[in-house]
């Protein structure tokens, strides 16, 4: 089967009608001079390449194709037919635009590609296992960063990350899409509306991040492609054969991926759908810097499957203030906050990004309800706002520009990405365990601190090695 190259019309739909909107806020003064943008680069634009050239990669890649102040300039993949399509994908966009001749670098080595001056900033659309060491990388280099959810594989590289992005002073822009104005809208409305008190005091949320299915078939080695550099994909995770199932499709460039399902590359819905609702949970009570003070978690794991994460998972928090935070598998996907005067849901309704967001509300029922119609009433003009975001890319390069804080910042993506795996750590040893989120350990608790972490399966890909050199 030849790979699907025709890009998704929902998905072409939304950018255009979300960027008609953002003239100005991407239309925006060229602050930065000289090298940063590069002399000879057209308006001094910010050059972007894109590492990794899959699902979420072009996509993420097509967004910032559109922002005015951004030229994408190069890709870097591991497969060399993803590679190709990252670079036809770009040339054809600058052709729409009347160019005749365009120019995209091809990386295989993400280190070549960082070494580049001419390369301002990078899009980290990896699989989860390799977030942690690019972006470490990528900031180390100088590089401003979009990295896609969930901030790292896990809470020892989340604390690097901020590390290096706040020693460098670059630029991080977290995937969290949730946190801007378009497509979702329901996020920013019920998270602002608890801000401002409506609900009274919140005593629980309750989070659906949806379920995974099994395969179906057993592991099983297959032949490497020719095509793919295997070994190198799989960068820190443990050495083990290569099954297409475990990986990417080599038939599509849009089906879901099986590393998603696979615990050694990504940790489950725990942290995939779990990066964005939790994020929001702790942002609507200002916990974007805090977490959870106990988890008690519980659930099924896959077994005698090619994939090898939870399935079922019941997840109890207690956070600051006497609010529980719950997950449960039962849960619609979404967000529902609970106070004294009722409660307010959200969720991503009818708007998608990528064909895995959840199908639309069953029978029609609005993306944003609230048990009394007043709690969804207007705020008042004195009210407390999130900062403005119109588009998601669109504001990670105009932060970059003003050199200013993006909304989905690391020191935030960190601890809503410690939130998430802290949950699955409480899945994999099934009991309470004590979080303490200023040591960002758990307490008196040796079995649980050696899950935030993992040793790399060689040295080059040992990230607190790369640390050593700030």
């Amino acid at each position: 089967m030849s790979p699907d190259t025709k890009p998704m019309q929902h998905r072409r739909h939304f950018l255009k009608s979300t960027f008609a909107g953002t003239a100005g806020l991407i239309a925006l003064p060229n602050l930065f001079t000289g090298s940063l943008f590069g002399a000879t680069s057209p308006g001094k634009r910010v050059q972007v390449a894109q590492i990794g050239c899959g699902r979420m990669g072009l996509e993420d890649m097509e967004g910032v194709l559109n922002v005015a102040q951004a030229r994408v300039v190069a890709v870097c993949e591991l497969d060399t037919k993803r590679a190709a399509e990252g670079k036809r994908r770009i040339e054809e966009f600058y052709k729409k635009q009347g160019e005749s001749e365009v120019a995209v670098k091809v990386f295989r080595d993400y280190k070549e590609l960082l070494a580049d001056p001419a390369i301002d900033a990078v899009m980290v659309s990896t699989p989860d296992h390799w977030h942690g060491l690019i972006a470490i990388a990528a900031a180390i280099a100088g590089k401003h960063i979009y990295c896609q959810k969930p901030l790292t594989y896990n809470i020892a590289e989340s604390i690097g990350l901020r590390r290096a992005v706040q020693a460098k002073k670059v630029i991080l822009q977290t995937g969290s899409q949730q946190r801007s104005e378009s497509p979702f809208t329901a996020f920013r409305s019920a998270s602002e509306a608890v801000l401002n008190g409506r609900l009274g005091k919140i005593h629980t949320v309750k989070i659906g991040i949806g379920i995974d299915k099994l395969n179906g078939k057993l592991p099983a080695a297959m032949p490497v492609p020719a095509n793919f550099d295997y070994e190198t994909w799989l960068g820190p995770a443990p050495q083990q054969d290569y099954m297409e199932n475990r990986c990417h499709s080599q038939g599509s460039f849009n089906a879901r991926p099986g590393w998603i399902t696979t615990e050694d590359f990504g940790l489950g819905m725990i942290t995939n759908w779990g990066a964005h609702h939790i994020d929001i949970a702790q942002w609507a009570l200002g916990q974007q810097l805090g977490g959870p003070s106990t988890i008690d978690a519980k659930a099924d794991f896959m077994t005698d499957d090619v994939w090898t994460v939870h399935r079922g998972y019941q997840v109890e928090m207690q956070f600051p203030n006497e609010v529980k935070v719950i997950l449960d598998d039962k849960f619609e996907n979404g967000l529902r906050f609970e106070g004294e005067e009722g409660w307010i849901f959200c969720t991503r309704g009818p708007a998608k990004v990528t064909a895995s967001d959840p199908n639309a509300p069953a029978g029609g029922a609005s993306a944003l309800r609230a048990s009394k119609a007043n709690l969804l009433s207007p705020l008042a003009a004195d009210a407390k706002r999130w900062p403005a975001s119109k588009n998601h890319y669109a504001n990670w390069i105009e932060c970059i520009i003003a050199n200013k804080e993006p909304i989905a910042p690391v020191d935030q993506a960190a601890k809503s990405l410690q939130t998430c795996a802290a949950a699955w750590i409480g899945m994999k040893l099934g009991r309470k365990l004590e979080w303490d989120v200023t040591t960002e350990s758990f307490k008196g608790d040796a079995e649980a601190n050696a899950l935030c972490n993992r040793r790399p399966r060689k040295a080059e890909y040992d990230f607190e090695a790369l640390l050593k050199s700030i």
